[in-house]
C-alpha cells in the first residue's frame, strides 16, 4: 500500500517543479504562484490530519486538503487553456491530484461515519 505522506509530498514537488519550469511572463508567474502555493499545501494538511486532536479537527484539515487539491486543478487547467503550458504536459498532475481528491473524499467519508457510529452508540 502507498504511503499518502510520501504521495502529497511527491505532488507537491512536482508542483515546484512545474512553478521552476514556468515562464517568467508575469501572467506565467500570477497563475504559478497560485498553483503552488495550493499544490503544496495538501501535503501538510493531511500531516496535520494526522496528528489531529479529534475526529472534527481530522475531518476539517482532510477537507482544506480537498478544497486545496481542487484549487490546484483550476490552475493547472489556467495554465493550459491560457496556453502557457501544453494539456498533454499537465494531464499527469492533474490526474494525479483527481486520485488524491478520490483518496481525500473516502478518507472523509469513512471519518464520518465513524463519528455517526459512535453518536449512535451513545
Amino acid at each position: 500500500m502507498f504511503d499518502l505522506r510520501d504521495r502529497t509530498k511527491s505532488f507537491a514537488l512536482r508542483i515546484v517543479k512545474l512553478y521552476t519550469s514556468l515562464p517568467k511572463s508575469t501572467e506565467a508567474q500570477v497563475l504559478g504562484k497560485q498553483v503552488l502555493r495550493s499544490g503544496t499545501s495538501v501535503g501538510a494538511h493531511y500531516r496535520e490530519a494526522t496528528r489531529a486532536r479529534s475526529n472534527a479537527e481530522y475531518i476539517s484539515k482532510i477537507e482544506v486538503g480537498l478544497q486545496e487539491l481542487e484549487e490546484s486543478i483550476y490552475w493547472l487547467e489556467l495554465l493550459a487553456e491560457a496556453e502557457i503550458i501544453k494539456a498533454s504536459n499537465l494531464a499527469n498532475l492533474i490526474q494525479e491530484a483527481e486520485e488524491l481528491i478520490a483518496i481525500f473524499v473516502t478518507l472523509v467519508k469513512k471519518a464520518k461515519d465513524k463519528v455517526g457510529r459512535a453518536k449512535a452508540e451513545e
